[in-house]
């Protein structure tokens, strides 16, 4: 997993940290030059994207994102997507700055909505990060009619939600759809009446981690 390739995001910061360590160190010296190969190793680190294999079963609600539960809650989706006011079991990923950050998703189905909400930068293991940082919403509809939404949020640290996905795409579990940029959090709202099947503090692994099955009803 460390040497995984980099998600493309990382382009224009790889490219400023060779520069620094080539230039830099040129001009100004060894510190410059070994600033800039730190920087650079660091963003080979954070923005490593590994492959990642899927269950082959049907019918599970994957993990969006690498790192460890904080929350497991019902709640109420975001107001923006226009998914009701029905609370559904809410979890909540937390990931450091040493987790990887790319996001994928849960389930296979069709990309219904995407909004993005201007907010606060809190810290994103707290519980109010989900209403109250910036964020970036989508709605899948599962081909059953359900529907499950995935909210990418930014952190104390992250100022940059990237989304590749844009509504009517078809998706399936695991897909990579966008990453957020040093240290935030990945809430899953789960279609109502299905149960979670994991518990706070449990390490995930984006992709493959199951969070629920579709078929509990």
């Amino acid at each position: 997993m460390v040497l995984a390739r980099p998600h493309p995001a990382a382009r224009p910061f790889l490219i400023g940290g060779g520069a620094v360590a080539l230039l830099g160190g040129a001009l100004f010296g060894g510190f410059l030059f070994w600033l800039g190969v730190a920087f650079t190793l660091f963003c080979l680190y954070f923005f490593r994207d590994p492959e990642r294999i899927p269950p082959a079963r049907p019918g599970l609600v994957l993990a969006p994102a690498d790192g460890h539960v904080v929350s497991v809650m019902p709640a109420k989706p975001p107001v923006e997507l226009g998914m009701g006011k029905e609370t559904r079991w809410r979890i909540a990923i937390f990931l450091s700055v040493l987790d990887v950050h790319v996001n994928r998703m849960p389930c296979d189905g069709t990309v219904t909505r995407i909004a993005y909400h201007h907010g606060k930068f809190l810290s994103a293991n707290l519980d109010k990060a989900s209403e109250e940082n910036e964020r970036n919403a989508v709605a899948l509809r599962l081909p059953d009619g359900r529907d499950i939404a995935v909210v990418q949020i930014a952190g104390l640290i992250a100022r940059r939600i990237l989304c590749d996905a844009k509504v009517g795409d078809a998706v399936q579990a695991g897909d990579r759809f966008g990453i957020i940029r040093f240290g935030s959090r990945t809430d899953i709202y789960l279609p109502s009446g299905v149960e979670p099947m994991v518990a706070v503090g449990q390490t995930m692994i984006g992709g493959e981690t199951v969070l629920a099955e579709l078929q509990a009803r």
